[in-house]
C-alpha cells in the first residue's frame, strides 16, 4: 500500500504543469524526514523536465547568438516543447545582449510556461583557476549576470560550470596549474590540491550569488561524479549537484553514489543518446528513443516519493536539436556522420571503426532540414520526441502542494 501511495505521489510530481504565473519566483529545495528532496516554486511542486537549448541553424557554428536572431527560433521551438511536456530549458551562458536574452527568457515563460536555468561557463576555455586575477574576472562576470537576470520572469536556477572538473581530472581538458602546484610531485596530491582550489572558488562564488539573490538555488556543474567527494568538502553555499552524465541506458550506481558522497539533491545537466549508428552507418531513432526512455525512468524513480533514493530533481536532455557544426574540421552545411569519441556504454555501435561511436551532430530530439520556413530550418521530431511527449504529458496535474511542517528548507 505504501508503494502505491508513493507511486501516485511520484506521478503527481513528474507531471506537474507549472502553470502559475510569477514575476519573481521564490524557488526552494525542501527535505522531508526521510531525507528526500524536492523543488518548490512559490510553494508548488516542480520537477524539471528539461532540454539543453542552443538551436544553431544549419551553416551556423558555436558563435551563433540565437537570442539576437530576428527569426526568433525560440517561439517555434517553445511551442513544440510545450506540446511535448517540456517545462525547462538550460542555457549554458547568457546571450550577448541583455535585452535580447531577457526577451527570450520572458517569451518562453509567458507564452509556453517554460522556465530557464541560466548557466555560466566560468571561462573554462581559458581556465586559470589558481590565479586570483582570473577568479576576480570570473566572479565579476557571474555576479553581473545574476544582477541582470535575477528578476526576469521565468528564471529558475543558476548553474556554475559544466564539466570544468575535467580540467584537472581525469581528462585534463583545458588544463591549468601554477608554480606552487608544480612543486607537488605526487599526481594524486596535486589533483586534490587543484580540486580544492577549484571547488573552493565555486563555493565562494555561490555564496556571493546568494547575497544578491536568495530566491534561486545555485547548482554546481560537474562532469559525472568525478572528484565529487572533494567537491562535497566545499559545498556550504551549493544547493544542488549538477551532473553531466553519459553512462548509457542505465545510470547504474549513480544515485547511490550521490546519496553517499554528496548528501544533497542532484540534477542531470546533460543526459541522452545520439540517433546515429556509427557501425551500420545509418540513423537509428529507435535506439535513441529506447535509451532515453530508460534513462528518464530512472530519473523519475529517484525523485521524492519514488522507489529510489529521493535525491533527483529532474534532468536536461541533451539536446533539443541537432548541431551540424559539431564535427571538428567538418562541414557546416552537411550532416557529418564521423563519430567524435568513444563510449562503450552505448553498446549498439561500439564495433564501429576504432570504437568511435558517439556522433556529436546527431543528439537532437528534433532533426533539422535545409528547407527554410520563415527563415528557420524545418524541425523534424524524432521518435525520442514522441516518446518523451507520452512520458511527460501522460499523467494528471496535481493541485498546488504546500510545504509541510515535517519538511525543512535545505
Amino acid at each position: 500500500m505504501k508503494r502505491i501511495i508513493c507511486f501516485c505521489c511520484l506521478l503527481m510530481l513528474i507531471n506537474f504543469n507549472a502553470a502559475s504565473v510569477w514575476a519573481r519566483a521564490k524557488v526552494e529545495i525542501v527535505k522531508n524526514v526521510m531525507g528526500q528532496y524536492q523543488l518548490l516554486v512559490n510553494g508548488q511542486l516542480y520537477f524539471i523536465r528539461g532540454v539543453c537549448y542552443h538551436p544553431v541553424p544549419i551553416g551556423g557554428n558555436a558563435d551563433y547568438n540565437f537570442c539576437g536572431d530576428p527569426n526568433r527560433p525560440w517561439l517555434l521551438d517553445g511551442q513544440m516543447m510545450k506540446e511535448a511536456g517540456i517545462n525547462t530549458v538550460r542555457f549554458y551562458q547568457p546571450g550577448e545582449n541583455i535585452y535580447q536574452t531577457k526577451r527570450v527568457i520572458t517569451d518562453l515563460y509567458k507564452n509556453f510556461e517554460i522556465s530557464t536555468v541560466m548557466g555560466h561557463w566560468l571561462d573554462w576555455w581559458q581556465a586559470d583557476y589558481a590565479s586570483p586575477k582570473f577568479q576576480e574576472l570570473v566572479t565579476k562576470e557571474v555576479l553581473d549576470m545574476v544582477k541582470a537576470y535575477k528578476d526576469t520572469p521565468g528564471i529558475l536556477m543558476w548553474v556554475l560550470g559544466n564539466e570544468n572538473n575535467y580540467s584537472f581530472a581525469p581528462q585534463k581538458i583545458n588544463y591549468w596549474t601554477s608554480p606552487e602546484l608544480e612543486k607537488i610531485k605526487d599526481p594524486q596530491k596535486k589533483k586534490m590540491a587543484q580540486a580544492k582550489i577549484y571547488y573552493s572558488f565555486v563555493n565562494k562564488l555561490a555564496g556571493k550569488i546568494k547575497q544578491l539573490d536568495p530566491d534561486h538555488p545555485v547548482v554546481l556543474g560537474n562532469g559525472d561524479l568525478a572528484s565529487v567527494s572533494m567537491a562535497a568538502r566545499y559545498d556550504s553555499h551549493i544547493d544542488v549537484l549538477g551532473s553531466v552524465c553519459y553512462r548509457g541506458k542505465s545510470f547504474g550506481n549513480f544515485w547511490r553514489e550521490v546519496d553517499r558522497e554528496w548528501k544533497k539533491p542532484v540534477l542531470l545537466l546533460e543526459f541522452g543518446c545520439d540517433a546515429y549508428d556509427a557501425y551500420k552507418k545509418c540513423e537509428d531513432q529507435q535506439f535513441q528513443a529506447d535509451f532515453i526512455k530508460s534513462q528518464w525512468k530512472e530519473i523519475a524513480e529517484n525523485a521524492m516519493g519514488g522507489l529510489g533514493f529521493g535525491n533527483s530533481l529532474g534532468g536536461f536532455l541533451f539536446e533539443w536539436s541537432d548541431e551540424w557544426w559539431k564535427r571538428e574540421g567538418g562541414s557546416l552545411i552537411e550532416h557529418d556522420t564521423d563519430a567524435c569519441w568513444s563510449n562503450g556504454a552505448y553498446w549498439k555501435d561500439i564495433k564501429a571503426e576504432r570504437n568511435m561511436n558517439m556522433n556529436e551532430e546527431w543528439w537532437g530530439l528534433v532533426a533539422l532540414d535545409k528547407t527554410l520556413v520563415n527563415g528557420l530550418n524545418t524541425r523534424q521530431p524524432r521518435l525520442a520526441y514522441e516518446m518523451i511527449q507520452q512520458m511527460f504529458t501522460g499523467g494528471k496535474t496535481p493541485k498546488e502542494t504546500k510545504r509541510t511542517d515535517k519538511e525543512k528548507k535545505k
